[in-house]
């Protein structure tokens, strides 16, 4: 499934058939008050001490009539997250030490688990975006079959993948803190609440 989900976005991008337009994406946006959760370092997994992960709950309406991956996509553009890419969640914990990254659920619905062994297990469905501040840990427990979602990072972040190993702790417990923030809120722009939980 994501191999096709890949060769429609570029098909969309290089046509513009089934691409939204600035505006539609802008108003799919719903006005949402966001959940967060501070999750402490477990030992393993780092985490982030100062900075929440953030959940906005049906946060965007997609329309059966545009691709609603192609949705999301737009509104990061738009708010200076990129490097977007369509697929799931990996069914193993993991973070990233040099980004930030946003997940948006274009379709289908999942059990996720966030902040390593000790964390929180969230039920995540179409329409919801989560932000994960650098070393949130994050592992999908259960997805639907059609489960799809659009991930992207802020300007200036570098992927990295870590697992929770000894060897790549010391190095993660430096870069963490010295990501920066991003500029905007993926979703909601400068106005947006991620700018007071951040």
């Amino acid at each position: 499934m994501y191999a096709r989900e890949t060769l429609k976005r570029t098909l969309e991008r290089v046509t513009g058939l089934g691409r939204p337009s600035a505006e539609f994406a802008h108003g799919a946006v719903r006005g949402r008050r966001p959940q967060s959760f501070l999750f402490a370092d477990d030992g393993t997994i780092p985490n982030n001490a100062k900075l929440p992960l953030v959940c906005y709950r049906a946060a965007v309406r997609l329309r059966h009539s545009m691709d609603p991956a192609a949705v999301f996509e737009e509104l990061f553009a738009q708010n200076g997250w990129q490097d977007s890419w369509r697929d799931g969640i990996y069914d193993y914990v993991h973070y990233h030490s040099r980004t930030h990254e946003v997940l948006g659920f274009a379709r289908g619905h999942a059990r996720v688990k966030f902040g390593g062994d000790r964390g929180k297990i969230v039920s995540l469905r179409t329409e919801d975006v989560v932000i994960l501040p650098a070393g949130t840990g994050h592992q999908c427990l259960w997805g639907s079959d059609d489960l799809l979602i659009v991930g992207a990072y802020p300007r200036g972040g570098l992927y990295d993948e870590c697992a929770g190993t000894t060897e790549e702790r010391a190095s993660a417990l430096k870069s963490i803190p010295e990501v920066a923030l991003p500029e905007k809120d993926p979703i909601y722009g400068s106005q947006g609440p991620l700018s007071g939980l951040w």
